[in-house]
């Protein structure tokens, strides 16, 4: 039983982790039907953003908890300050083109923010070389000895993840459901140009949704820091093209189906770790069982698990 538990957690710290880079996928999705390829390298600048802001305002061995909210914020304004440039000089020009294209060019930018960051670090002073990992700074109180609660071990780093996202879900209900902004999303995902007739400012609307996506990821990052200790420009394509298997699974275009799936994809993860036995089990296959699940689903209920439904699209 202490075992299945600790897989419990286990995955749930994984999946949360795909589920608030997963949003980031579905929310754009939902507004202008766009898959952004780019999203995962946003995830990797908000992890560096934090780093970036550790290594300039503090010493190297400050471990105080105050010192996390100041990386959080500084992982935030590098991640969004990356999509805000990203969706008017890649995605905007593009809005009335083939599918094709954007779908292109958001490999392209992927590969371009990937590179600006390797060849960024290092050649710096006081920055670590970009082309091998780099130590993430730890926070005494996220980071330090693990919870024991009976034969179960809690790592403070996954339970600070599993409390992210559910923060981040709370806070973006709200935001979707309760403010002007989040109902004109909703009205904008569901016909632009009606919005647009109402009044609705609709390049707006898009520029917010992106940054709603990018400030989760951002999130995702430093949590991904904390819990890994360390990262690298390259961390964002695993991640990304999980969170966009978590998206799928959900339903893309549906904020909490892209919560659902990142868990689901998480737990199954974890599960067939320990469960799955010979030499198809085992931390090597884990990989492979996730994208099984997500084919399983794409042939059996291919909408997704709670589908697409327009009232819950953003």
């Amino acid at each position: 039983m202490d075992q299945f538990l600790q897989q419990l957690i286990n995955g749930l710290s994984l999946g949360s982790l795909y589920a608030l880079i997963a949003v980031g996928y579905t929310v754009v999705y939902g507004i202008i039907q766009l898959i952004n390829f780019a999203h995962g390298e946003v995830f990797m600048i908000g992890a560096f953003g934090a780093l970036t802001v550790h290594t300039v305002a503090f010493d190297e061995d400050m471990r105080s908890l105050w010192v996390l909210p100041v990386m959080v914020i500084g992982a935030m304004a590098a991640s969004v300050g990356v999509v805000i440039l990203m969706e008017r000089f890649a995605y905007r020009p593009l809005r009335n083109a083939p599918r094709l294209a954007p779908l292109i060019t958001a490999i392209g930018v992927s590969i371009f923010l990937q590179e600006a960051v390797r060849l960024f670090y290092g050649r710096i002073p006081g920055f670590d070389d970009a082309k091998r990992a780099i130590p993430f700074p730890q926070i005494e109180f996220v980071t330090g000895e693990p919870i024991a609660m009976g034969g179960v071990v809690i790592q403070r780093a996954a339970a600070f993840t599993i409390v992210a996202l559910i923060f981040c879900t709370v806070l973006l209900w709200f935001f979707v459901n309760r403010t002007r902004t989040g109902r004109a999303m909703q009205a904008t995902s569901q016909d632009p140009d009606t919005a647009r007739l109402m009044g609705i400012n609709v390049d707006r609307i898009i520029v917010i949704a992106f940054c709603v996506g990018a400030a989760l990821a951002a999130i995702a990052g430093v949590a991904h820091g904390l819990r890994y200790t360390q990262i690298d420009f390259r961390m964002g394509f695993l991640a990304g093209l999980k969170a966009f298997t978590a998206a799928v699974l959900g339903g893309i275009g549906n904020i909490y189906g892209a919560v659902v799936g990142g868990l689901v994809l998480g737990l199954a993860e974890a599960m067939a770790i320990q469960y799955v036995p010979g030499q198809f089990g085992g931390t090597a296959w884990k990989d492979v069982w996730a994208f099984v699940l997500l084919i399983l689903v794409l042939v059996f209920r291919p909408q997704g698990l709670l589908g697409a439904r327009v009232v819950d699209r953003a």
